[in-house]
């Protein structure tokens, strides 16, 4: 239970490639966002943008151009002709990756759970072509897997703990402006990009998608990987109630990711682990650990500078519990 938990195991990190060489750009890239579906439940996407990016992350690749009105397969487009590109880190077979397509003993079960390995994508059915899967928003202009190691979908999940900022007296603070209580959520500074993020990470083959979050949370924000196993299981006692009380799904669907092709695509499921008394997190010192540089809480509000798509995601956190988010009243009209 405890490997599960907090890092008894080093997880594939954000697809196992980011430690080579060449590439300390790609967990940096894994939360880039832009484009975050309409909705939570997997709604589909009408369009992507970093998907579309050139060069390709960690490569001089160049993608074809794919202009906005036809990046929807619905397009006809008879002179569509996409780079192909499969990073070598990936063709070296590592067990994080599949084999090529083309591989005799390589028979994948698309749209469906393949052995351990999730072939389902969150946004329903996606078509397969000439035996690859089809990116379900449309075009990049990029064939191949390029730095993904799934044909396909390929999860991640991305935990976001949150508890209501206090004063010394224990009572919730509110903004002088909007009037509603201040929430916080545990932020970690990668190590290679510098920007704040929320923790998160791929869903290791056979691996429960709670179990990645509760895995990747422990890891970053709690150096769990640095622990000795008695430390390990008195983190587990206190981060057991809040991992196993009810909980939040924020987002679960296709992220419009740099490293996305037309053939594989980032996809992630956010979830909100709510402290209400702030009894559990506050008796756990925040350590960070594996990708992250430092780790804090951060007040949560429109000013918060992180990836484009974390910001969506925590925008809608504070929305669903009714949080400050904004000094400007009218951006808290109409709800999730």
């Amino acid at each position: 239970m405890w490997s599960l938990l907090c890092g008894g195991r080093k997880a594939l990190s954000r697809n196992a490639d980011v430690k080579g060489p060449g590439n300390s750009f790609l967990s940096c890239g894994f939360h880039l966002y832009s484009n975050i579906m309409s909705g939570s439940n997997g709604a589909k996407a009408k369009s992507h943008k970093n998907a579309r990016t050139s060069p390709y992350p960690g490569s001089k690749v160049h993608r074809s151009q794919v202009p906005n009105e036809k990046v929807g397969w619905f397009v006809e487009w008879q002179d569509y002709n996409p780079v192909e590109y499969t990073a070598v880190s990936v063709l070296a077979g590592p067990k994080w990756a599949d084999p090529q397509i083309s591989e005799s003993n390589f028979s994948p079960k698309f749209n469906e759970k393949d052995g351990h390995v999730e072939r389902k994508s969150q946004n329903g059915l996606y078509e397969i072509e000439n035996g690859r899967p089809r990116n379900p928003v449309g075009r990049t202009g990029l064939a191949g897997r390029g730095l993904l190691g799934r044909w396909g979908p390929n999860h991640a999940a991305d935990p976001i703990v949150t508890r209501w900022k206090r004063d010394r007296s224990g009572n919730k603070i509110t903004h002088p402006i909007s009037g509603k209580n201040i929430l916080q959520f545990v932020a970690i500074k990668r190590k290679d990009c510098g920007e704040w993020a929320i923790p998160g990470g791929m869903v290791d083959p056979g691996e429960k998608i709670s179990a990645t979050l509760k895995r990747e949370f422990c890891e970053e924000a709690l150096n769990s990987l640095q622990k000795s196993r008695a430390e390990k299981r008195k983190l587990e006692e206190k981060l057991h109630k809040l991992f196993s009380q009810e909980h939040l799904v924020i987002y679960k669907g296709y992220v419009d990711d740099p490293r996305n092709t037309d053939n594989a695509w980032m996809e992630t499921e956010a979830v909100n682990y709510h402290d209400e008394t702030g009894e559990i997190m506050d008796n756990l010192t925040l350590e960070a650990g594996d990708d992250a540089g430092k780790v804090k809480w951060a007040d949560i509000s429109d000013k918060l500078k992180l990836y484009a798509g974390h910001s969506q995601f925590i925008k809608l956190v504070a929305e669903k519990r009714d949080a400050h988010w904004s000094e400007d009243s009218e951006t808290h009209c109409g709800g999730v």
